[in-house]
């Protein structure tokens, strides 16, 4: 954490003097009262400040504000309240801000339907009518063409932050296996519905997370990755030894019979799920969220030991489907883009590997088994290109796509032609396709209407050149009144990291934006997946600047072509996304008139000490490698705030209750710049209480984060929204 000046003197002096084996751990000396600061006519908050040192390979380093690491206690929630106080103060007068919210909730307001899932002849899916805060499950019974509810979380709490966060029907369509998560928290209790009746058994599952529930080829039981019951706080406690159980339906939890654990790598994960012929059981290991996995199988009916399929964690290995004992699979290995592979599983292991669909110049995103073809999910300059193809990887044929755009999972049977997909673009909603996967007709399924035209807006990708020369693309997204004249409010949006794309998709809260008068603009930065392992690699770990530098070399190309200035130039990012805005505006103030991190990873020094946060180390490194830590510290927003450096405008967003990047991130960044700014410019923090990471937030908790964010940036940029009736002057 990087302290204020005085504090940063008395603590690098403080560890001269002190003998180093009291300084070899994290060592607290009392505390003092920091009074509220005040800044461009702004008090914040008192946050106390410790003597906290580490030191790291010789290296001491301050951490004043550890103690807000304690998310429960009474200082902290104090805090909390206080902070929460003032931002809210402050967003309740920005006199657009109402405005703002009603054209959220107007344009928000549509009907929204998941890709629908077939089994045991019945027909799933998910809608909301539009402004409901979950979405409703819904199914089509055998022979009827009228859905019905069949489980509506809107009921299981009062303020909506009870979400269902995972369901999956048995394969005779009698049983619901579902599971809800509290208050935005990664945790995960399941139960099991009778679909008939729509009455809840007594089945009752705790202490999962980063699961599903796959089931017996006869119904009777569904498998699930669960953790041992946390000793400590739920929400900050690391994530280990993952197990693999059986669940048989009507059983209590403490009867579940293991099916896969490694006790000797209590950080390796599992998941396990049933061949689409019900013949086989596999499981999946992994290692934090590294692109790698190990394979194991058996037969389904088998208790003895699992086969080796793939076990040198040496690429991606994803199986899409077994049929007559061929295992079909997409991997890395070899690959950086990705091929297709078929394996023979035999009683010996498996034998007679071979090539299907080589690797191309396009990313082969994901692979799946439908109609007993394979069905090819490309990336091509970060949009989606769908292809079918023989068992044996011969073409069929290229499916046709509305526009640039991205295709979600494609939803069908191993055995069937018949599946559904979704499709969207920055100006096309959402839509469900009903797809014939004989004849690669897609007809419309649900398509919802919404209250603009799309036909006002343009979006378009560019190329624009790194500072070590790299070539990144990047979406400009605009009304088609908008012009390069230079005076455009533009917001600036990326993540670079995990092997994650970002690929064009509606946001109504971005047409808001666009409505306003604003540009929206979205790089493909390195440390993402869109041009496969190479271009992840490209920024992780030592190489981690590269997407900064990606980002700032985007804002740069905005300015230097005429969208928008430095001045009127807003940069957001969530989760690692966080993090980038966090390092950007701690390397370059500058840059920037606004920033909006969310769910920031900001302590690089001690992510991984909690919950799932050693899991990233894969794309970060941790302080606890010496090379790593020097890097680490470089960029670290918490521990490169300066004195008296005028930072641009900043709302910090975070939940209470997220167990993913543990709110502590967020809390100590906060501190941190309010203490250093030297500038006029508000640094505020906006802390959702009963919210999580953002999965399963409740629709008026997002209208009402959207207004906020849109509002703040209004008053930072000092621009006059252009429509939706903003009070005038």
């Amino acid at each position: 954490m990087a302290p204020n000046l005085p504090q940063q003197l008395a603590a690098t002096l403080w560890s001269r003097l002190m003998p180093a084996a009291i300084l070899a751990g994290a060592t607290l000396l009392g505390s003092c009262a920091q009074p509220g600061i005040s800044s461009g006519g702004m008090v914040y908050p008192a946050t106390p400040s410790s003597n906290q040192v580490d030191n790291f390979f010789g290296t001491y380093v301050a951490d004043p504000y550890r103690w807000l690491e304690d998310l429960d206690g009474i200082e902290t929630r104090k805090w909390v309240e206080a902070q929460n106080e003032l931002t809210f103060d402050y967003l309740g007068r920005i006199r657009e801000r109402p405005a703002i919210r009603a054209r959220l909730e107007k344009l928000w307001n549509y009907e929204k339907f998941g890709t629908p899932v077939r089994e045991g002849g019945r027909i799933f899916f998910s809608r909301n009518d539009g402004l409901q805060n979950q979405s409703v499950l819904y199914v089509v019974d055998r022979g009827n063409s009228e859905p019905r509810v069949l489980l509506d979380p809107n009921t299981l709490s009062s303020d909506g932050t009870v979400s269902l966060a995972s369901w999956s029907p048995s394969k005779d369509g009698k049983y619901l296996a579902y599971a809800v998560s509290q208050g935005g928290s990664d945790w995960m209790e399941w139960h099991v519905r009778d679909i008939d009746s729509g009455s809840d058994l007594s089945d009752h599952l705790q202490w999962t997370k980063f699961t599903g529930a796959d089931w017996h080829p006869d119904s009777s039981g569904f498998y699930y990755t669960g953790y041992p019951a946390p000793k400590g706080d739920a929400l900050e406690e690391l994530n280990e030894n993952s197990t693999v159980y059986f669940h048989r339906v009507g059983n209590e939890q403490s009867a579940d019979s293991v099916v896969y654990r490694r006790p000797e790598h209590p950080r390796w994960g599992f998941g396990a799920g049933v061949s689409q012929d019900g013949k086989w059981l596999i499981v999946v290991g992994s290692e934090g969220t590294e692109r790698k996995n190990r394979l194991w199988a058996r037969p389904i009916d088998s208790s003895g030991k699992f086969m080796d399929v793939y076990t040198d964690f040496d690429a991606a290995y994803d199986v899409v489907g077994v049929n007559e004992n061929v295992m079909y699979l997409r991997t890395t290995r070899d690959a950086p883009k990705g091929k297709a592979i078929a394996v023979d599983l035999t009683a010996d292991g498996p034998k007679n590997e071979r090539e299907l669909i080589a690797e191309s110049g396009d990313v082969l995103q994901s692979l799946s088994y439908l109609n007993h073809s394979l069905v090819a999910r490309w990336l091509h300059n970060a949009y989606s290109k769908v292809s079918v193809h023989g068992l044996d990887g011969g073409m069929k044929y290229e499916m046709d796509l509305p526009t640039v755009g991205t295709v979600g999972g494609i939803s069908g049977e191993w055995d069937s032609a018949d599946a559904w997909y979704s499709f969207t673009s920055f100006t096309f909603p959402t839509t469900i396709y009903q797809l014939d996967l004989a004849s690669g007709d897609s007809t419309i399924y649900r398509q919802p209407e919404v209250d603009f035209n799309p036909e006002d807006f343009t979006a378009e990708q560019v190329w624009y050149t790194s500072k070590d020369g790299t070539k990144v693309p990047m979406f400009v997204v605009r009304a088609n009144r908008i012009k390069a004249d230079f005076t455009n409010p533009t917001l600036l949006y990326g993540y670079g990291g995990f092997n994650i794309s970002l690929t064009p998709s509606f946001s109504p809260a971005n047409l808001v934006w666009l409505e306003m008068g604003g540009v929206f603009a979205m790089p493909n930065l390195r440390g993402g997946g869109e041009f496969g392992a190479e271009w992840h690699e490209a920024g992780t770990v030592h190489e981690k600047q590269n997407v900064f530098d990606d980002f700032m070399a985007a804002a740069n190309y905005l300015t230097t072509k005429g969208w928008t200035r430095n001045d009127l130039l807003a940069i957001r990012g969530g989760s690692n996304g966080g993090l980038l805005v966090g390092a950007c505006i701690t390397q370059r103030p500058d840059m920037f008139a606004a920033a909006l991190p969310a769910v920031g990873v900001m302590d690089m020094l001690r992510y991984h000490k909690f919950t799932i946060g050693w899991a990233w180390a894969s794309d970060y490194g941790t302080a606890d490698d010496e090379a790593q830590f020097a890097t680490l510290r470089k960029y670290s927003p918490v521990h490169n705030t300066q004195p008296g450096m005028h930072y641009p405008p900043t709302l910090i967003t975070t939940g209470d209750h997220d167990d993913r990047v543990v709110p502590a991130h967020s809390y100590k960044f906060a501190a941190a710049m309010q203490r250093a700014q030297g500038g006029e410019a508000p640094i505020l923090i906006r802390i959702e209480t009963r919210g999580g990471h953002g999965g399963g937030k409740p629709t008026s908790m997002i209208l009402d984060s959207y207004a906020d964010q849109w509002a703040f940036l209004v008053e930072s940029l000092r621009f006059k929204p252009e429509s939706f009736g903003v009070p005038s002057e």
